[in-house]
């Protein structure tokens, strides 16, 4: 079970205690994605995510930031979502001093220096030709940025070249005042530890943040209207994005959300990888997934396939859809499904890593923190009819949104396939 208190600066702490387990994460998260960024800021998240692994005051550079985590074995790594960042370090439990150290020495004190801006801008630029080079990613970004237009939900978090050549200390200093706030941070203890133990270390190594949360994200409204797009490249495989507008976060029908998306094609036993990578060998990966952010969401099925074959397998996903739509699921897929979704909540649980993210990203987005117990509740209320009902209102043809990457095709031939 998990306890949340809070610090006299409005910090939030969360301890989930973990049993059987010799390790420890400590855990921030911040409500400081992309979608908080103005177009003139596209990608400064990402890049400010970046800046805090060069130093603070006691570990002044990137060498010493590694070195001293490194040291005693631990992993520590950060990421920039559309809705949220998050920074974390995970150590044997005798270590978490250490680790609360360095963190909070990240936060409090990062000094953004000129020359080490000027070197991550490169790193930064490459990491974006290193996703502009992989169909599979870029796929990814294009349908996203198809389905959800020009808002910052539809932006890729990596940004904008010219954003990332022209921001400067100035600009990390200002945004981080603006986001990294105490009533807009929480920061999670899970694994070997005692809720004593967290709060005595959130008092002594985080209490110093302060400020107030200066901006919020701008809601999202409407779907865009676009339903294909051929990105021209030349490559071996033709990859796909093929999907629909979907439910948000916190939609009555998140759970049967999910649930379809493991039916369709979430695991080796779905539709989509039985009847079209096996039946038909269409294709080596193919996957359904959803992306639930708090007022949109998106369900779609990914895929690369031989080029000769991208009709036929984009009419293959598409009779999958329709045909769930017309019929639905059956009592055994559902319960497959949650079977599925429960297990695999259950190994992944057993990592302080992501039980610390499991709550954490709850408790920042969300008005409701669910505990395991809670969560598979929610999973197992799911009804049959409430699956058949979302399929059939999602999986319209006349909602069908379908990117492409690759060669010897057009747009319109994509269109008339999916349609």
């Amino acid at each position: 079970m998990y306890s949340v208190s809070r610090l006299p600066s409005g910090l939030t702490i969360l301890t989930a205690p973990g049993s059987g387990t010799e390790s420890v994460t400590v855990h921030v998260f911040v409500g400081a994605g992309s979608r908080y960024e103005l177009r003139k800021e596209r990608g400064i998240s990402h890049f400010l995510e970046h800046m805090f692994f060069k130093g603070g005051k006691k570990y002044p550079t990137t060498q010493a930031v590694s070195a001293a985590i490194d040291g005693v074995g631990g992993d520590f790594n950060a990421f920039t979502g559309k809705e949220y960042a998050g920074y974390f370090v995970k150590v044997a439990a005798p270590e978490i001093e250490l680790a609360c150290d360095v963190l909070g020495d990240m936060l409090l004190h990062a000094r953004f220096p000129e020359e080490d801006i000027e070197r991550e801008r490169g790193v930064i630029i490459e990491e974006e030709h290193m996703y502009q080079d992989t169909p599979m990613y870029r796929a990814g970004w294009d349908f996203e940025e198809m389905l959800l237009g020009d808002h910052p939900l539809g932006w890729d978090t990596i940004g904008r070249e010219e954003v990332i050549r022209s921001v400067g200390h100035d600009d990390f200093v200002s945004y981080q005042r603006l986001l990294y706030t105490p009533d807009n941070l929480i920061l999670v203890f899970a694994g070997k530890i005692t809720e004593e133990q967290s709060l005595k270390l959130a008092k002594r190594f985080f209490d110093a943040i302060k400020g107030e949360k200066g901006r919020s994200f701008v809601s999202f409204k409407t779907y865009g209207k676009e339903r294909v797009y051929l990105r021209e490249k030349n490559t071996e495989q033709a990859h796909l994005v093929l999907g629909v507008p979907a439910v948000g976060a916190l939609s009555p029908d998140h759970f049967a959300h999910k649930l379809l998306a493991v039916i369709l094609g979430g695991n080796m036993s779905s539709r989509m990888f039985l009847r079209i990578r096996e039946a038909k060998g269409l294709c080596y990966y193919i996957s359904t997934e959803t992306d639930s952010y708090l007022d949109a969401g998106v369900l779609s099925t990914r895929a690369g396939v031989d080029q000769s074959r991208l009709l036929e397998a984009i009419r293959a996903i598409v009779h999958e859809y329709r045909l769930c739509a017309e019929k639905g699921v059956t009592a055994e897929e559902l319960k497959r499904a949650k079977e599925y979704l429960k297990g695999k909540i259950t190994l992944a649980l057993e990592d302080s890593e992501e039980q610390a993210h499991f709550y954490g990203r709850q408790l920042l987005l969300y008005p409701k923190v669910r505990s395991r117990a809670e969560y598979f509740r929610e999973i197992d209320h799911v009804t049959g009819k409430q699956v058949d009902a979302l399929a059939a209102k999602l999986l319209q043809t006349k909602e069908f949104r379908l990117v492409v990457i690759g060669k010897g095709t057009t747009q319109k031939e994509l269109g008339k396939a999916l349609l």
